[in-house]
């Protein structure tokens, strides 16, 4: 494997025998039914939140974690959290290797992903991700100044927002550069004396004698055909999600060197907990 990845390295093989189909029924019946049962039920319960709390979700977020936890007991995957969510105001950042980051970061604590307008549109995914709050923006310049009033009006509701300064997600076996581009919206004035940022590291462990890149969702896989893989399979391993202190984005001068912070950050805990440390 490359030192710097860059997508481009061969998928591994994710093969089914008559067991692995078995489990993929009767884990993808259970998890279906959680993940689709608590979508109706957030829904109904945004038709009182909402008119109550307006922008904020005191209820929602909780049923949320809930069922995220769950999923990691129907599939097997074990969840290890080293650190503390933080209290303040703000973002977190993390590193991206999976889907599964996005039902062990909803599980750890009450966020709000950001995600690339398209997810919106995307079928089953999209409808989970506008039912949870995700905010949905374009990567384009021109567009910063109304994303950051996007995110000072959430911030400002107590909505703690969540995104991935890779831009992509990897085979999980190391940290990308960050992308510069969202942490400018911090800088705004109106936003910079008040919020931090946390750092947040995830990683995944194999079972021995497993493809170490096995969580890892890159390149041209599909949605599908990693979710089966990933219920067909009889042993799982361990999502570990490390918080880093958070930072303060006003003792930073630019995007630049908040941006290295975190990603330093987050590549050191990642390190440690590949045992690379």
């Amino acid at each position: 494997m490359s030192t710097r990845w860059d997508g481009t390295e061969t998928l591994p093989e994710h093969r089914i025998g008559p067991m692995g189909w078995l489990r993929v029924m009767l884990r993808g019946l259970l998890l279906g039914a959680v993940v689709f049962f608590g979508l109706f039920i957030l829904l109904l319960l945004r038709l009182i939140e909402r008119p109550l709390f307006g922008q904020e979700r005191p209820v929602t977020p909780h049923l949320t974690q809930s069922v995220c936890r769950t999923a990691f007991w129907i599939i097997g995957l074990r969840r290890r959290r080293i650190g503390s969510a933080m209290q303040h105001p703000g973002a977190v950042v993390a590193n991206h290797a999976s889907w599964l980051d996005i039902f062990s970061l909803n599980a750890s604590q009450r966020i709000y992903f950001v995600a690339k307008s398209e997810v919106a549109g995307w079928p089953g995914i999209g409808w989970l991700a506008r039912a949870t709050g995700t905010v949905f923006i374009e990567r384009n310049p021109k567009r910063a100044r109304e994303q950051t009033e996007v995110f000072q009006q959430r911030l400002l509701h107590n909505h703690r927002l969540l995104f991935f300064p890779e831009g992509t997600s990897t085979d999980g076996q190391q940290v990308l550069p960050f992308k510069t581009t969202l942490f400018q919206a911090f800088m705004a004035p109106e936003l910079r004396d008040v919020i931090w940022i946390q750092p947040v590291s995830v990683t995944y462990t194999t079972p021995d004698g497993s493809d170490d890149r096995f969580y890892g969702w890159w390149g041209d896989m599909t949605f599908g055909a990693h979710l089966l893989a990933t219920l067909a399979a009889k042993d799982h391993g361990t999502v570990i999600t490390r918080y880093h202190p958070p930072l303060k984005v006003n003792t930073f001068t630019d995007r630049k060197t908040l941006a290295l912070a975190c990603e330093t950050l987050v590549r050191q805990g990642h390190q440690i907990d590949m045992g690379r440390g």
